[in-house]
């Protein structure tokens, strides 16, 4: 009965906060905020009463008013950048309350939200943190707080446009992190499509953004699937907070010499406008643009060359290999065995079989291909238009409307490179959130506009104005012309190209720019007229919700918390295999998390369940300790685990690239592809079985041996009867006509009468004793004629019989796909030294099962018993084979550590010192039947260090210089793969190690309410990549103003 009563008070108390309705007298709060240091009036400061949602801001003029349901006593917080908040107890109504903010000098005082879903102080966060705030947006030197992320301690970015960049932690660093979440207020920001963050294209405007917190490592337990290393929260401003007109605009010069036009301007500009209408409403809406000439990526390293990183030409003058892959180079993927097509010809009578001979056996041929620079459109475009409308139910509950747009061009990497063209991503949410609830609802629609995929496009230009079916055979009789005719190998390779490369539109030519956006706007599934376009329509529905007990259990704290997804995959088959339709794959999940502090020790545990509709539920617990000591030490010890379903593409993609198809883990593509009855062989294993039938032909006994049987088989095949009656024919009037010379000589000389009678006698005698031996003489003849013909190729593909024979080459194993999991140990520390030198620090150690990888499994495209004809078919090209690149579970675990150490010294005047260091191991992977690699794409070591002065109330100017490294690594991903499968994987998929230096000075304008700032990304111009493949990135010298009416 108690139980009862108590819930009827909660449910009665509930309803009154949610209708806004309140029984308590109205206390009211006036007064002003200075300097404590100036005595200025300070503008925009925050005005909360701490624990709901009231609050204000001051004015111009510092003054502020505020009127609040909330009963005395409470506690108000007054907060300002560059400021140490303030609390200040109320008893009772106050006109003229003065507070007077003290500028922050120490650290460690920040406030985070992300490591347990509750408000704690960032030195006694359980987890490893990092957090960005608008000061220290403001003092970076980087031209975007997006790029800033990469000076955090143990963040890595990978760059594929100027606006598409990915962030990476620990280990596996990708151009489309899957195993890093991010949320931008509370709303994933992943493209259902794409099922990664978008990071920051379709995000928050720069001067929207309040916070952007970090945490590093498996955060699966509270925020779910996909946290699996890491996630990242951007929050914006609140319209109550930070109000009136701000604006900023940024222009300035990118330089990079590998670019067609090397300096290019860009320019980026926004607005923001925040208004509370009263105690209750507000709103604001933000616009940004920005307009650039982008990176270019023109890497023309061989990918069908190992262990060597030479660069060719990419007009392939004389002496470029004739299999030459190009990586920026498209198109040229598609290859073909110059034996196999001389075959064909010969079958089809276009090509003497004595020309076989000329044709150099095991020798790879690739098609022309087309540049990246003249495919992808480079005038990179970014919208982004955001509003929010918030409403005060209560001093304690609050309601939000908000909708983010973003529309843009862009450059993309995965299995190739995408030209996102005019690609647009529309978000919106409504929120209702309590000082102890949040319950949230949103959508995410992903419109791919006119995008398309630079590989296909260069392989359907190609087969537009040429098909391989004639480009080929062109090429291959070519060459054996220029053979015939005394030409070297290499001058009759490149003879053979140009002949075939006849008609072959030029870039920029009229015939060129015609077929490049004809090929560009045919989709994919256009089997009349296939092109390059793709088509996305997906969608993504998520409600969730949280509750905090602390007003009902007092002894500890309990938070709750439930939501439910659903994924909406619309591609018209041009990505997905919807079959035209839409696959929808619903998920949910809800997790429990207890904390309570034992005096300087705090305990928080906390377990998630997910389930999704393709896959096994799964729970995710996470436990940690913080022990605070000496009063700003603290050490912390956590068990932490994540998990991450496969991803919407790798469950259901079915999208041709150039060097593969790209299929989902799922069953079903196996009967789709039959890959059961036509069976398919690991690339790995195809490629090291190809290597121990050529050790098998090698041998010299083998070789005698097959030589003997092809001997024999020929013999028998030549004196057939048929065959001997043939020769016979042929024979006879060749030995005919020698007995008749010889008859004609023996009348002349009086040795046989000369009357047609002996004369026919004898011409008859002869032949009929010379023919058989002539007979004879014909077939050894044309026996070792046959032999010498075929001897090579016998001998290979009796060395794959045998090869076979020996149990060296196996069809694939399908095993069960599966969620991939982390557990993580880590141990740090967190302390404050003489309030000045902040040291964070920490140490772990993951283990990951069921690890998602990439296997490449092969095909004959006709399917065949005769294991000799699949294997060459295989082996001859994409003509007569199938590519499948697919994700699969490693039956292995994989083991990651790493260590960082982070230090932030605070100097007198405004200046600081700070540095960090990073470290992160892939620890023993090997290969297996699984997965061909890990792509683990992380730099060992890297490192920043900064020196700074930031500006403050009694000086105008600041700046900030930073220094980063990293180690050289190398890139391991499907879009850097070799296309002749005899070719080592990564062994010249180099990313060099890079020094780079950004820097800014920054001066305040109070008389304008503006910032001017005048600084460098990479200020020495020094070319470099983050990912293989990837854009080279120049340097990029800006000039900005920042206006902000409220701005102290």
């Amino acid at each position: 009965m108690h139980l009862f009563f108590t819930g009827k008070r909660l449910l009665t108390a509930a309803l009154f906060l949610l209708m806004g309705v309140s029984t308590f007298a109205q206390t009211k709060l006036e007064g002003h905020v200075s300097d404590a240091a100036t005595n200025e009036r300070l503008a925009g400061v925050n005005i909360a009463v701490k624990g709901t949602v009231a609050g204000t801001v001051t004015n111009a003029k510092g003054d502020f008013s505020l009127t609040v349901n909330t009963p005395p006593p409470f506690t108000v917080q007054v907060s300002s950048v560059g400021y140490s908040t303030q609390e200040v107890k109320v008893t009772g109504s106050n006109s003229n309350l003065v507070i007077n903010l003290v500028e922050r000098a120490t650290l460690g005082e920040e406030v985070v939200v992300s490591a347990s879903r509750l408000e704690e102080n960032v030195m006694k966060s359980p987890v490893s943190i990092e957090k960005m705030s608008i000061r220290d947006i403001q003092q970076t030197a980087s031209p975007d707080f997006y790029s800033a992320l990469n000076n955090l301690k143990g963040i890595d970015l990978t760059t594929q446009s100027l606006t598409f960049k990915s962030v990476n932690m620990r280990g596996f660093g990708a151009t489309g992190n899957v195993r890093v979440a991010q949320l931008i207020d509370g709303m994933d920001n992943q493209a259902p499509g794409l099922n990664f963050a978008v990071d920051n294209i379709v995000g928050m405007p720069e001067i929207d953004v309040e916070s952007v917190e970090i945490i590093p490592g498996a955060a699966s337990a509270l925020y779910g699937p996909n946290a699996l290393n890491g996630i990242i929260l951007m929050n914006s401003k609140s319209p109550f907070r930070y109000q009136g007109l701000s604006a900023s605009a940024k222009a300035g010069v990118m330089n990079a010499s590998n670019r067609d036009k090397a300096t290019t301007g860009f320019g980026d500009f926004a607005i923001r406008y925040a208004k509370a209408i009263n105690n209750r409403w507000a709103y604001k809406v933000t616009a940004a643009y920005l307009r650039a000439n982008d990176w270019q990526a023109t890497d023309y390293i061989n990918l069908n060359e190992a262990n060597t990183r030479r660069e060719y030409s990419p007009t392939r003058p004389l002496g470029t290999p004739p299999s030459f892959d190009g990586m920026n180079i498209y198109g040229d993927e598609n290859i073909q065995l110059m034996s196999s097509v001389g075959q064909a010809m010969v079958s089809a009578g276009a090509l003497p079989a004595a020309a076989l001979g000329l044709i150099p056996a095991g020798v790879n041929v690739s098609r022309t291909g087309f540049e990246e620079r003249h495919l992808v459109d480079y005038n990179t475009k970014s919208l982004k238009l955001n509003g929010a409308l918030h409403y005060r139910l209560s001093d304690k509950v609050e309601a939000v409307a908000q909708i983010n747009y973003g529309y843009g061009t862009t450059a993309y990497t995965g299995n190739g490179r995408y030209s996102l063209r005019n690609f647009n991503l529309t978000q919106g949410k409504f929120e209702l959130r309590g000082d102890n609830f949040t319950v949230r609802a949103f959508t995410t629609q992903e419109r791919s506009g006119d995008s398309y995929t630079a590989g296909l496009q260069a392989i359907y230009m190609n087969e537009a104005w040429k098909p391989s079916t004639l480009w080929f055979p062109q090429y291959v009789g070519a060459f054996v012309q220029a053979r015939q005719a005394g030409a070297p190998v290499e001058q009759a390779h490149l003879a053979a190209r140009t002949f075939a490369d006849q008609g072959r539109p030029t870039p920029g030519s009229e015939a060129f720019t015609q077929l490049r956006d004809r090929v560009a706007t045919n989709f994919i599934s256009n089997t009349a007229n296939p092109g390059a376009a793709f088509l996305d329509k997906s969608n993504l529905y998520h409600v969730e919700g949280n509750y905090n007990f602390k007003n009902q259990i007092k002894f500890a704290e309990v938070l709750v918390g439930a939501n439910y997804r659903l994924y909406q995959l619309r591609s018209q088959q041009t990505l997905f295999d919807d079959g035209g339709g839409t696959i929808n794959i619903p998920e949910f999940g809800g997790y429990l998390q207890v904390a309570k502090a034992f005096g300087p020790l705090k305990i928080t545990a906390s377990g998630r369940y997910d389930k999704n509709k393709n896959f096994e539920g799964r729970f995710t617990p996470r436990a940690a300790a913080v022990y605070t000591f000496a009063g700003d030490q603290n050490l912390r010890l956590s068990y932490q685990t994540g998990f991450r379903i496969p991803t919407t593409q790798n469950q259901y993609i079915d999208l041709l690239v150039p060097n593969a198809r790209l299929i989902g883990g799922l069953p079903r593509f196996q009967e789709k592809y039959d890959m059961i009855n036509n069976p398919v062989y690991p690339r790995r294993d195809f490629v090291a079985f190809g290597a121990a039938a050529q050790q098998i032909g090698a041998d010299k006994a083998f070789q005698d041996q097959a030589i003997a049987t092809l001997t024999q088989q020929v013999t028998a095949a030549v004196t057939t009867p048929a065959n001997l009656a043939q020769i016979q024919a042929a024979v006879q009037p060749l030995v005919t006509q020698a007995v008749t010379t010889q008859v004609q000589a023996a009348v002349a000389a009086g040795q046989i009468p000369n009357t047609p009678a002996a004369i026919q006698a004898a011409v008859l005698a002869g032949v009929t004793a010379a023919l058989p031996g002539a007979v004879q003489d014909a077939v050894r003849q044309t026996v070792r004629q046959q032999v010498e013909a075929n001897a090579p190729r016998f001998i290979q593909a009796q060395a794959i019989q045998t090869a076979f024979n020996r149990g060296l080459l196996q069809p694939y194993t399908f095993t069960q796909f599966k969620t991939e999991k982390v557990a993580t140990w880590e141990i740090g520390y967190k302390g404050l030294i003489s309030k000045k030198l902040f040291v964070d620090a920490y140490y772990y150690s993951s283990r990951y099962t069921d690890f998602i990888g990439g296997q490449v499994l092969l095909q004959s495209k006709t399917p065949t018993n005769d294991i000799v004809t699949r294997v060459a078919n295989i082996a001859g090209g994409s003509a007569t084979r199938n590519v499948y690149s697919l994700p699969v579970t490693s039956p292995d675990p994989i083991r990651v550590r790493g260590w960082a150490l982070g230090l932030d010294y605070a100097l007198r005047g405004g200046y600081n010192i700070g540095g960090n260091w990073s470290v992160n191991e892939l620890v023993g992977f090997q290969p297996n039947a699984a997965v061909d690699f890990a792509g683990f794409n992380t730099p060992k070591n890297r490192y920043n260090v900064s020196f700074g002065k930031r500006i403050t109330a009694s000086t105008a100017w600041g700046f900030n210089v930073n220094f980063r490294h990293q180690d050289q690594f190398t890139w391991e991903a499907g879009f850097v793969q070799a296309s002749e499968t005899g070719v080592p994987l990564f062994t010249n998929t180099i990313v060099p190690a890079n020094n780079i230096v950004d820097a800014q000075v920054s001066f305040k304008l109070p008389a304008f309410k503006s910032i001017l700032k005048v600084g460098g990304t990479n200020i020495f111009n020094t070319p470099y990549i983050q990912a293989f493949g990837n854009p080279t990135i120049g340097g990029l010298y800006y000039v900005s103003l920042n206006f902000d009416e409220l701005l102290n």
